[in-house]
Parts: C-alpha cells; sequence; structure tokens
C-alpha cells in the first residue's frame, strides 16, 4: 500500500485550507479551524468509508458493485420511513424509532443487494449492468413512494410530510473533562482542550464507520473466511477444487457489502440531516467506488482515501463557517461549487488512473462456471 501518496493528498488539502486561512485576517483562533476540519472530514468521510468497504466485501468475492449509490439511496429513505412508522404510527420511543430505522436501513441495503447477487452470480447477467439496475430503481422506486407516501391527497399523512423523530446522539468522550484541571486558569489550554474534544465527539454510524475499518481488514487478512473471500475473488476455480462453495461465499460477501451500504445511507436520513430528498445522496455511491480504487480494494487504504474526499468536502463546508478568514482577494471561494467540486474532480482524476495504479482481484467482475 503506498502510504506517501494518501498522505501526501491529504496534506495538501489540510495546507490550502492552512494558507486561506493564514493570507486572510485571522479572527478566529487556528487550533478552533484545524479542529472543525478534522471533526468535520471524520464525519463526512462516514459515508464514503462505509460504501468502500461495501464494494471491498463484494470485489474481494469476484463481484463488482456500482450499484452502492442505490443501495445508499434506497437505505436512506426506508430508514427514514421506518424511524417516521415507528414513532408516528406505532408510537415508540425517539431512541427506539431511530434505531428501528437504522436496522431497516441496513436491512434495505442487504435486500438491495441480494438482488444485484441474483443478477450477477445467479443469472450471471453483466455485472455493470446489474449494478446500473440497482441504481436505476433505487431513484425510481424512492422518488416514487416519496411522492406516493407523503404528498398525495390520499397519502397515510394527508399530505404533509410528519417530522422525523430526530437524528442520533453525540456520543460524548470526556477528554475535556479529564484534562481541563490541569490547564488550571489557562483560558488558552482549556480551549486547545476543548476544540481536541470535538473531534472525538461523533455520533454512533461515524464512531461504527472507523471500528468496521479494522474489523473488515482483520477478517478479510487473517481468518479463514477472509482466505475463501479472497480466494473465490482471485481464482474461483482453485477455491472450489478445494471444497469452497464459491456461490455461497460470493452471495454472503455481496449480502454484507449490502448491509453496509445500508449502514451507509443510514448516515444521511438517521445521523445526519432527519429528512429525505430525491436523489440525496449526490453520487456519494460512486466517490465510495473511487475510494475503494484508491484504496487498491483493502479496508484500511479504503478508508485512507474516503478521509482524502472527507477533507475536501470538509474543506467546503469549513470555508463556510469560518467566512471571516477568507481575505478579499479569495473570495470566489465562498461560492459553495467552487470548492464543492474538487470530490467529483478528485474522482474523475483517480478512476482515470492518474494518481497511481492499482490491481484489482484476478476474477473482480467474472461470472463462476463450475
Amino acid at each position: 500500500m503506498d502510504w506517501k501518496r494518501f498522505g501526501f493528498i491529504f496534506l495538501i488539502i489540510v495546507v490550502l485550507f492552512g494558507v486561506v486561512v493564514l493570507v486572510g485576517q485571522v479572527k478566529s483562533p487556528p487550533i478552533v479551524i484545524i479542529t472543525s476540519m478534522l471533526a468535520t472530514t471524520i464525519a463526512v468521510a462516514t459515508p464514503l468509508t462505509l460504501g468502500a468497504l461495501s464494494g471491498v466485501f463484494c470485489e474481494r468475492a469476484g463481484v463488482v458493485n456500482i450499484g452502492i449509490e442505490g443501495m445508499m439511496l434506497s437505505s436512506a429513505f426506508f430508514g427514514w420511513l421506518a424511524a417516521i412508522y415507528m414513532f408516528h404510527i406505532f408510537n415508540f420511543g425517539v431512541g427506539i424509532s431511530i434505531t428501528v430505522g437504522a436496522l431497516f436501513a441496513m436491512v434495505a441495503g442487504a435486500l438491495m443487494a441480494l438482488l444485484l447477487a441474483v443478477l450477477s452470480i445467479t443469472y450471471k447477467v453483466d455485472q455493470i449492468i446489474g449494478g446500473t439496475v440497482i441504481n436505476i430503481l433505487a431513484v425510481g422506486l424512492t422518488g416514487f413512494l416519496n411522492r406516493q407516501l407523503f404528498f398525495g391527497s390520499g397519502s397515510v399523512f394527508g399530505g404533509n410530510v410528519p417530522n422525523s423523530p430526530g437524528v442520533l446522539p453525540t456520543i460524548h468522550i470526556p477528554i475535556r473533562e479529564i484534562f481541563s484541571p490541569l490547564c488550571g486558569d489557562a483560558a488558552s489550554c482549556l480551549q486547545v482542550v476543548t476544540s481536541i474534544n470535538k473531534v472525538f465527539d461523533q455520533k454512533p454510524i461515524a464512531i461504527s464507520a472507523i471500528l468496521l475499518v479494522f474489523i473488515a481488514h482483520y477478517v478479510l487478512f487473517n481468518t479463514r473466511w477472509g482466505l475463501r473471500t479472497r480466494a473465490v475473488g482471485e481464482h474461483p476455480k482453485a477455491a472450489d477444487t478445494v471444497g469452497i462453495n464459491v456461490i455461497k461465499m460470493r452471495y454472503a460477501n455481496v449480502l454484507i457489502g449490502g448491509a453496509l451500504a445500508g449502514l451507509a445511507g443510514a448516515y444521511f436520513t438517521i445521523e445526519s440531516v432527519p429528512s429525505f430528498e430525491p436523489l440525496l445522496t449526490n453520487g456519494r455511491g460512486f466517490i465510495s467506488l473511487a475510494a475503494m480504487i484508491f484504496g487498491n480494494w483493502t479496508p484500511i487504504g479504503s478508508w485512507t482515501a474516503a478521509l482524502v474526499f472527507g477533507a475536501s468536502q470538509a474543506l467546503n463546508i469549513n470555508i463556510q463557517i469560518f467566512r471571516d478568514v477568507i481575505p478579499p482577494q479569495w473570495a470566489f471561494l465562498q461560492q459553495s461549487y467552487v470548492v464543492g467540486l474538487i470530490p467529483y474532480i478528485l474522482t474523475m482524476i483517480i478512476l482515470t488512473g492518474i494518481i497511481g495504479r492499482t490491481t484489482p482481484p484476478a476474477a473482480d467482475g467474472v461470472p463462476y462456471e463450475k
């Protein structure tokens, strides 16, 4: 794994933001800006990380998954829908409703993945076409159901979109409480500790994404399951010869990938913003695919790449937050669409192979004939 290129690109993005800050008349303390950038990067990289892990499990088993976008979108909708029904129709509490919504999102992702598996593994449909079917189906299905359930005159809620029960709460890690006594009366020290604490205060899905990166790495490279998964993705005939059920392993890993993409979808409507809009995912599934390729089909590499994309999105967000530090000659950066193009430009650069070379699993995208 080429760690230098990941670190180099991530450093460039952070340095660019630092240059913008330093050139302007800085009114906010640098530590506040830096920690805000880091905290935002971790948060916005969450769906990209989970989407990339989804792709890793699928493609390590030999199934190309360009349907991550569709899995995310459908999961975002059905997770949000389940949370609303639990809260308004069945009168469950906020916590239970949101949790059930997250679980439904994972189930929705797994069901979309099951469709991909049936098309690609059982019926041996071209896997690119199968993934495209998933994406088109998700756009049409979520758009149709959203109109029929919430905006039609005969809808369940009488044409009004009900309020969502909310989003998952932030998990507070008491770094400030532990270290602030060491600062005494030093205001600058307290400010540093408080700012650092904000980096670690993340929501459950964001924290789960980081943990899943290391769990996935361990499973793929240190367990029998991972060895078999990689075997059916590299040389399925050899794996079949030694008694590994290639079809079963591919199905299982595609379903795992679907559940991970479902959790990524839950981030949008269960953890980030408690509402749904058509095309809510806005290409994040394709960016996840680019992160997986840039990460060379490994969990940790994919996470690093997702942080790179996340940093580019965080740059856009933080430029809007700290508008007071942007000098007049850099005023064009305050236009969100200017910096907002960075993630998509990076995606095109990575997918065209300009930055480094990657090697996919040998049997990736190849249907298995027993």
